[in-house]
Parts: C-alpha cells; structure tokens; sequence
C-alpha cells in the first residue's frame, strides 16, 4: 500500500509517499525559518500564507521524486492536530481536496503520535507497552503507551516546552534563531559546571514539567539581578558556558522525570520523538544518566523534526487495518 501524506501542523510545509514496510519513497520539507528568524520565533499568520504558497509544490515534488501517480496510491494522510490552527487547516483542506479529486481514503493523523511513530521509519520495532516522550518547540510530553490507538498522557509541561526554552535561552544570549542547534553549538566548548541553573522537579512524584525557572536564571546570570542591564552584564559568564550549563540542567530534569515515569509505570523502554531530540548532546546526556535500566530509542536525525514520513508511517497502520476518516475530518489546535 501506498500513501500521499502532508504535514503542516507549524513552519515546515511537508509531502512524502510511504509504502508499507514502512518504505520512504520520498521525503520533502521546505523550511520557514528564513522567514521567521528576523522575529525570532515562529509567527503564525507567516506560517499559514507560506503554507498555501508552498504546499501543491511540494506535494508535486513529492510524486515526482516517488515515481508515483495519484492512480498508484492508496490514500491521502494529513496532520490534523495539534499545532497552529491557521496552519492546519491548509494541509487538511488540501488533503481533502486530493482525497475527493482522486476517490481515496482520507487518514486524519495525530501530530504528536506521528512523532512516536518516527523510530519506525528506522526498521525499528517497539512492542508496546513503553512511555513515549515527545519533545519539541510547542511540546513537552510524556504518554504511556500500549498500543496502537491506547496511550495514556503521564505529565507535561506547565509553562514553556523544551524547545521553546531553548529558543529563548538563545534569544537572551543574542544566538540567533532556531535556538536549539545555537545553544547546541555554543555549549560545545563551554564548561557545564561553570554556572548553577536550578532544576525544578515540581513536587516528589509529579510527572510534569516547568522550564520557565531556568529560562529566567538564564536571564538573570546575562543581564544581571531583575535584568538590569540590557545586554551582558559586566562580569557575566560566556555565553558558551551558560548554554551549556543550561543544557545540563535540562538534562538532569528530563532524565529524573524520565526515571519516574518508568518506575511508577514499571516500565524500561522510552521512544522519544520531537525537533529537540535532534540535539546530539540530549541523546548523549539522558544515555549517561539512565545507563543501562531504562532502553532508549530515537529517531533517526532525518525523521527528529517535523516531517510528514512519519505521518505517512502512522497512517499506513491505520489503513492495514481497513481504518480511515470522512471528508468531515476538522483541524484542531489542541491535543
């Protein structure tokens, strides 16, 4: 079986063809954040007019690099939550119009399962049940999963996501944008020892997570007490051993809660998915902080951010087992 599948839940405007395996017949991603970066972060309005100038094109490129023609495939699949609404309802009416025009069935698929999907796309096979870890700019969260269609949400963040405190982490030390491979970068030759950022933990058992704490220290540690300075304080640290005493406070978060999550649901497998999961330095970390307890799978680095292989991935399951939705399926922005 193959299947047509569009993602446009944020600022990547993405097309591929999938066939059952899963195969990635091709793979195309056009990338906003040329569009986005003078503002520093994703502007919804941008993402949305941007989707509708770009997306027939890289669905065409799609079919072309796939050697495929709508007469070969099987369904049309598209992200219908969560995300920016805005940006939503470009790819699912476009998906719409496509299912309808070429008489397939139309595949509405979760945004943030797709994430969990990813590992897939890899050859790798996880049997439930396992806890799935979605990290990424909008999305911070923890799930129990045991099986297809039947997972259960453990925690999540009560303010900033993961990579959006990257991203303003980055902004604060005048890295740039996207933050993530910014701080990333910096922290490669700075000293994780060198400044204390504090880790919240919430209370013993919780399974949520606050990063807007450490945003603020980040803040506080550059521009000096309540931010008095407008930019480096005198005798602030180098940026580069912020960034990386930053992502070693992350770690060490990510990790606990992590391991808790594990042992309340007397689990030892964790699929991660999500843009952050992109970050070498994330993987390495929670490697050498869960050692040998607790198995870790990752997306392969192609398939970490937004794409709509996993998508496609997700979607092919559910058309094996004769599953799809009507032309009433709606964007949501929530999960």
């Amino acid at each position: 079986m193959k299947v047509l599948a569009i993602e446009t839940t944020c600022d990547e405007t993405a097309a591929a063809v999938i066939e059952s395996g899963p195969r990635v017949l091709s793979d195309v991603v056009f990338s906003q954040v040329v569009e986005h970066a003078p503002y520093g972060g994703v502007v919804p309005e941008i993402a949305s007019r941007s989707h509708v100038e770009q997306l027939t094109a890289v669905i065409e490129d799609a079919l072309d690099k796939s050697a495929q023609q709508p007469t070969d495939l099987d369904a049309v699949a598209v992200a219908y939550r969560p995300g920016l609404i805005g940006a939503l309802l470009v790819g699912v009416t476009t998906a719409k119009a496509l299912a309808w025009a070429w008489d397939l069935p139309l595949i509405g698929v979760h945004h943030l399962e797709a994430h969990l999907e990813s590992a897939a796309l890899a050859g790798e096979d996880t049997p439930p049940p396992y806890l799935g870890v979605v990290l990424s700019g909008g999305h911070t969260d923890m799930h129990r999963v045991d099986g297809e269609g039947r997972s259960r949400w453990l925690g999540g963040t009560r303010d900033d996501a993961i990579g959006e405190a990257f991203d303003k982490v980055s902004a604060v030390l005048g890295l740039g944008y996207p933050g993530g491979p910014a701080v990333e970068k910096a922290a490669r030759t700075g000293n994780a020892a060198a400044v204390k950022l504090p880790r919240t933990l919430l209370s013993k058992d919780s399974l949520d997570f606050s990063f807007s704490g450490i945003k603020t220290a980040v803040l506080y540690t550059w521009r000096g007490l309540n931010a008095t300075h407008q930019g480096r304080a005198p005798g602030a640290p180098d940026p580069e051993d912020i960034c990386a005493s930053f992502q070693e406070a992350v770690f060490d978060v990510l990790a606990e809660k992590i391991r808790r999550a594990c042992r309340q649901e007397s689990l030892d497998t964790v699929l991660l998915g999500g843009g952050v999961t992109a970050n070498g330095a994330l993987r390495q970390g929670l490697a050498q902080r869960l050692g040998n307890d607790i198995k870790l799978l990752f997306p392969p680095l192609k398939f970490a951010t937004d794409n709509a292989a996993m998508i496609g991935a997700l979607a092919l399951r559910r058309l094996e087992k004769g599953e799809h939705d009507t032309l009433d399926l709606v964007a949501e922005a929530q999960p």
